[in-house]
């Protein structure tokens, strides 16, 4: 399973959102097409470069009682505020079921040339958790050190938190990053990308690296 959700909520995986983020998506909605593209906020925490608003991101969900419609993806929308907060131009959640769909979905993603695809679910140690390892499939090579921190600021407060197999890398020009499926765990991750993200999508361009006094 993936890791154990927080008590911040029930574990992987919505439908689309609907705008109200306080209304349910709606029956109606398909729950593997991504939803409008969110306007993006700008980002207060750059100085100078490209502006995050320049940025597209996309967001999949890996469950397949989400997809199934089962029930209500939670951190998929999470992680698609966090990433607007960031300043980016956000589609999803795609909710997608675990296995190849994932592949699928993120090969699709890096063909639309998102700078940033964030996926949330199947990172876990159980039969059906393999979203690392389509993730692996898709990639042109690891930034392990960003899944090292995610895990890191999770187990600080849930030790099962190290059991997460989530991967980061650079397929072409997109950074792909996974997430575990709960509430609790997306919020970690997105402590850690609110940190580096766009540094490291700039860097990913061919951006400068900061310049620092003295």
């Amino acid at each position: 399973m993936s890791t154990p959700a927080r008590s911040g909520g029930p574990g992987p995986g919505t439908e689309p959102r609907s705008a109200s983020r306080s209304v349910p998506p709606s029956a109606s909605e398909s729950p593997t097409e991504p939803s409008a593209s969110r306007s993006a906020k700008p980002s207060a925490s750059r100085s100078a470069g490209p502006s995050a608003s320049t940025y597209r991101a996309l967001v999949v969900t890996a469950s397949n009682r989400a997809a199934a419609g089962v029930y209500a993806d939670t951190g998929g929308p999470i992680l698609a505020d966090g990433l607007t907060a960031l300043g980016f131009a956000v589609d999803g959640p795609k909710v997608v079921p675990d296995g190849d769909p994932v592949e699928q979905a993120l090969r699709e993603g890096v063909a639309a040339a998102y700078d940033v695809i964030l996926t949330t679910g199947g990172t876990g140690v159980s039969p059906t958790d393999r979203t690392p390892d389509a993730t692996r499939r898709v990639l042109d090579y690891e930034i392990p050190g960003i899944p090292e921190a995610i895990r890191a600021e999770g187990a600080a407060k849930v030790p099962a938190a190290a059991l997460s197999r989530g991967l980061a890398g650079v397929a072409g020009r997109t950074l792909i990053v996974n997430l575990p499926g709960s509430t609790g765990g997306v919020r970690d991750g997105l402590a850690v990308l609110g940190r580096l993200l766009v540094h490291a999508v700039d860097q990913i361009h061919g951006g400068d690296h900061p310049r620092t006094s003295g």
